[in-house]
């Protein structure tokens, strides 16, 4: 199996990661989630995050954005840590989740006036940031409509807002464009490369069409059976693996059987969270 070997970063490259992993380790009884995994990412970088279907992605993401705790190793986003400065990690992000999270119940404008108080946004500053968002997708106009109104597209677009509505430092995407149609993602895709280009926004996100990983990541991490089997840049990987295409390098490293999500390390995730 390839796989990079860790390069030593001076103290100026290390204090440049916005994100920190370190040797960090999920076991749920005898089952290994995530087995010490180490990477990190510098402010204002595109970074993919791939692997199959219960590789370790989600469990790694839910350790960094708080909601899960780490059986060992070290996470720092934006310099906190998750365990300890939850508060302050929560304000350093905004995330789309692979599901939506809205309320279909409550208006776009709705959505985003809660989500702005839940994060402290000023209240001088919460109604022109609301339409500034609401703009910038392309949603102002349908600002009054409830949200089971609206298309799967619309509803991305709309995550996207909230997400960005309290200035975070990093953009966590988990799947944003499942089940989009082409249109639609590279709709979402423009708006997201522009920020990360505008704010040096930071952009960690997952996904299975690696189409969109070669137009977008500046760098890419494979995990697999909770492993960080490979890293580098999408040119790096496809001279180490001798393949065309990422795709084609996936599968090399990855195998081709399907996977499915294991039915018994998802309850046990459910029953961890519930304690």
């Amino acid at each position: 199996m390839l796989q990079t070997i860790p390069k030593k970063c001076s103290m100026m490259e290390c204090m440049e990661n916005i994100i920190e992993v370190k040797n960090l380790t999920k076991k749920f009884k005898d089952l290994v989630a995530v087995d010490d995994v180490s990477f990190g990412v510098k402010k204002g970088e595109i970074f993919a995050f791939l692997g199959p279907n219960g590789a370790g992605k989600s469990t790694t993401i839910k350790m960094m954005t708080t909601v899960m705790r780490p059986t060992s190793g070290e996470i720092k986003i934006n310099g906190f840590r998750p365990e300890t400065e939850a508060h302050q990690v929560r304000k350093s992000f905004g995330i789309v989740f692979q599901d939506s999270s809205l309320d279909d119940k409550l208006t776009a404008y709705e959505n985003l006036k809660y989500h702005g108080i839940l994060y402290g946004v000023p209240r001088a500053d919460l109604k022109p940031r609301i339409e500034k968002m609401l703009k910038f997708v392309d949603l102002w106009k349908r600002r009054k409509d409830v949200v089971k109104k609206y298309s799967g597209g619309m509803k991305r677009r709309l995550e996207v807002a909230r997400g960005l509505l309290h200035h975070p430092e990093i953009f966590f995407l988990d799947e944003p464009t499942l089940g989009l149609d082409p249109q639609t993602r590279n709709y979402i895709w423009k708006y997201i490369k522009n920020l990360n280009q505008e704010k040096n926004i930071t952009i960690f996100f997952t996904t299975h069409y690696m189409e969109e990983v070669e137009q977008m990541a500046d760098r890419v991490a494979i995990i697999d059976h909770g492993k960080i089997i490979i890293s580098g840049t999408v040119k790096e990987l496809l001279e180490q693996t001798g393949k065309e295409t990422l795709e084609q390098a996936f599968i090399e490293l990855t195998g081709r059987d399907i996977r499915e999500e294991d039915a018994s390390a998802v309850d046990q995730m459910r029953n961890q969270m519930r304690h």
